[in-house]
């Protein structure tokens, strides 16, 4: 994940915009009058981007009453900015003869705010508060083990580690209950407040509104999702037939049943979305044993936190690029502090929109978060390569494309990189019949990812155009995780539950899509690096890992930001102007053939 600011967004994803009445036989206005209009909000909005940035940094690594407020009241300032820059904004939308920057620069501003808010007296300053208050109250969530205390970095990595089903259950149980289902009621709050700042700025609902912001119609948007999912679905049935049954192997018919859904809280992770902690049950006999495992390597070679993250650094500086500033390393959050509450959630920042790049991590040694934190990375070279960039063009070609560039990086993350850096002995380099082994490893993160990408907001855009009402919030969770992913919760939920809560992005606003999204470019995005270093081997082994001819051609790319289209940033680095799954499709094509071989005469499904 990565924070970045772009049309007054807080690092809360908070911005508010509304459009008044424009009074009649107003003076017609002029291109040149949007000119001097955009100039003057960018500047604007990058000096007050600052101070915004740096309260935000406050409080998500100083949770305190007094931090909240301060990110509420400079929330406040951000909103009282966007309305009126809005406002403006709106007034230029049928002028004639614009420039296309100016065109683009007017549609950024209009279409690129997260939770807007209506006109009315004291509504921005609601909406700042709820949403403040539900980010806050999810950094300091708590969940239980045996009956004690346990905080939620920790639990997510219980739940990866843990094999005892009673255990995983109350895990579960205790962190949707504790964190999701209090903060249901502020949700709908907030949803209603923001379902009125969006219509106030044209849009049927919130969630047209945030599909807007793919420079296609929002419904095209939505078609374009389903789409990609029917090309990788076929996948994902075969690795869920493959792992119910392995998991039935594991706990037998009363905890996992070999037919139907997979109980949610044994895959490994607190939400389902990523598989590959339970490697170990599902890993095939022989080529199964991969010869290594990065968490040992790691904790073997004396790493902690801040050689993890230098480890991170030299991949990209292999490429070409120039090391990270010395503020990096003194500003950023690598582990939990032991004598305060944060928000342990892995993210990226760019404070001041120049070179104040940091991460906030609670880094484990281990091997997802090695792989995180090239993944993190990955934001904060793409937010140094667009810095140049006008104040609107300060993001990604689209926000898949931002989360996409550092899972690129991490598919490197190769057995020869790892000899290459001096992790894995290169005696212990599995061979090709190992590969099975290596592509399923992979799929249990990459693949089994993509359903969960696509619910969240599937979830939320029904939520937004009132087809799911309160009452029904978490019945209609769970019916999509049903749907899409085929999973079941551990026990019987409650009307009064609110799971979607139990999950980050949601209390924190941020648009989901992006990931699901990002799962399908990266393996566009690696395919076209590998290509371009002359790769001829098996797709899943290349590595770009000190090739300064990909470096400098991401970076071509990475330096456009958002100033184009999408599609001309996608075709700068792959030669093509359409996402597609055929490069993931191609990736796991040897995974795909022996997962069918495996589930032959089993009945597939849910």
């Amino acid at each position: 994940m990565k924070i970045t600011i772009r049309a007054a967004v807080s690092a809360l994803a908070l911005a508010v915009a509304a459009v008044p009445a424009i009074a009649a036989r107003e003076p017609a206005l002029t291109a040149a009058q949007a000119d001097q209009f955009i100039a003057k909000a960018e500047k604007e909005l990058f000096d007050l981007s600052l101070p915004t940035q740096q309260v935000a940094w406050v409080n998500a690594t100083y949770l305190t009453d007094d931090t909240d407020a301060l990110n509420t009241l400079f929330g406040a300032k951000n909103t009282e900015a966007s309305v009126r820059l809005a406002k403006e904004a709106a007034k230029y939308d049928k002028v004639s003869g614009l420039s296309p920057d100016t065109r683009r620069k007017l549609d950024i501003l209009r279409q690129g705010i997260v939770l807007p808010a209506p006109s009315r007296e004291g509504a921005a300053t609601e909406l700042n508060a709820l949403s403040t208050k539900m980010s806050s109250a999810y950094g300091k969530g708590r969940g239980t083990l045996n009956g004690k205390d346990i905080n939620g970095s920790d639990i997510e990595e219980k739940m990866g580690t843990d094999r005892n089903p009673a255990e995983l259950k109350e895990m579960w149980a205790s962190w949707h209950d504790n964190v999701g289902k209090p903060m249901k009621d502020d949700y709908a709050r907030m949803v209603a407040i923001a379902n009125q700042g969006a219509k106030e700025l044209g849009y049927q609902d919130l969630g047209a509104m945030w599909r807007s912001n793919y420079d296609m119609a929002p419904d095209d948007f939505a078609k374009l999702t389903d789409k990609l999912w029917m090309q990788v679905k076929p996948l994902y049935d075969q690795l869920h037939c493959y792992t119910r049954t392995k998991l039935n192997e594991k706990y037998g018919d009363a905890v996992q049943p070999k037919s139907g859904p997979i109980r949610a809280d044994l895959l490994g992770n607190m939400w389902a979305q990523e598989w590959g902690n339970i490697y170990d049950i599902v890993a095939p006999k022989g080529a199964g044993d991969l010869g290594f495992d990065t968490t040992d390597l790691l904790n073997a070679k004396g790493y902690d936190a801040l050689k993890m993250v230098k480890g991170g650094e030299g991949f990209f500086s292999s490429l070409g690029f120039a090391p990270l500033p010395d503020s990096f390393w003194a500003r950023s959050q690598f582990t939990k502090p032991a004598d305060r509450e944060v928000i342990c959630h892995a993210s990226a920042w760019d404070v001041d929109n120049k070179d104040d790049l940091r991460i906030k991590m609670c880094i484990k040694v281990n091997g997802d978060d090695f792989t995180t934190i090239h993944h993190e990375l990955g934001h904060n070279y793409y937010q140094r390569a667009y810095n140049k960039q006008p104040f609107l063009y300060l993001n990604g070609a689209n926000d898949g494309f931002h989360e996409a560039i550092g899972d690129a990086i991490a598919l490197s993350i190769t057995p020869d990189y790892l000899v290459q850096i001096g992790l894995l002995d290169p005696a212990k380099v599995p061979s090709e019949d190992k590969d099975t082994g290596l592509l399923l490893r992979q799929a249990m993160d990459k693949v089994a990812f993509l359903p969960f990408g696509l619910l969240v907001d599937k979830w939320r855009w029904g939520v937004f155009n009132g087809t799911i009402k309160p009452a029904h919030y978490n019945d209609a969770w769970t019916d999509l995780r049903l749907q899409y992913q085929g999973i079941t919760p551990p026990v019987e939920r409650g009307a009064d539950a609110f799971d979607a809560g139990a999950k980050y992005h949601v209390p924190a606003s941020t648009p989901y899509a992006r990931y699901f999204l990002a799962r399908i470019l990266q393996f566009q995005f690696y395919k076209a690096a590998c290509d371009a270093s002359g790769w001829t081997g098996p797709l899943h082994r290349c590595s770009f890992y000190g090739n300064k001819e990909v470096g400098a051609k991401l970076n071509a790319m990475l330096e456009m930001g958002m100033s184009k289209p999408w599609p001309d940033a996608l075709q700068a680095f792959t030669g093509s102007r359409e996402m597609d799954g055929t490069a993931m499709i191609a990736y796991f094509k040897p995974l795909m053939t022996w997962l069918e071989a495996q589930n032959k005469g089993k009945t597939c499904g849910w």
